[in-house]
């Protein structure tokens, strides 16, 4: 199984990061950033599918918009995105941003 794993994904799933941020820096300061972004998907991806092997790449298209590519057992979800109208991201957007896409990754581990 492991060789299987390695075969897939190119490298043992344990040596890849489950969440990067693409262009962090355009993340404002008081959102806490790329980790705090990478928090909110893990608490949330882990309450409504625990245990799942994923890896999301999030690219912050400006202050207020994200964009999500999460692959999970061997597929790649639909894209995710998310904007704040009013207002730059902040934690709370964070956190609405990673429900979705935990919705969507919890409904992906069903098919």
């Amino acid at each position: 199984m492991a060789v299987a794993a390695t075969a897939v994904s190119g490298a043992p799933a344990h040596a890849q990061p489950r969440c990067q941020v693409v262009n962090a820096g355009k993340l404002p300061a008081s959102s806490g950033g790329a980790a705090a972004l990478c928090a909110a998907m893990a608490r949330e991806i882990g309450k409504l599918a625990p245990g799942l092997d994923y890896h999301a790449t999030v690219t912050v298209l400006s202050p207020s918009r994200l964009s999500a590519s999460i692959h999970t057992k061997g597929r790649t979800l639909a894209e995710q995105r998310f904007s704040s109208m009013d207002r730059a991201l902040a934690r709370s957007s964070f956190d609405r941003f990673a429900k979705a896409v935990a919705a969507e990754v919890a409904a992906g581990a069903r098919r």
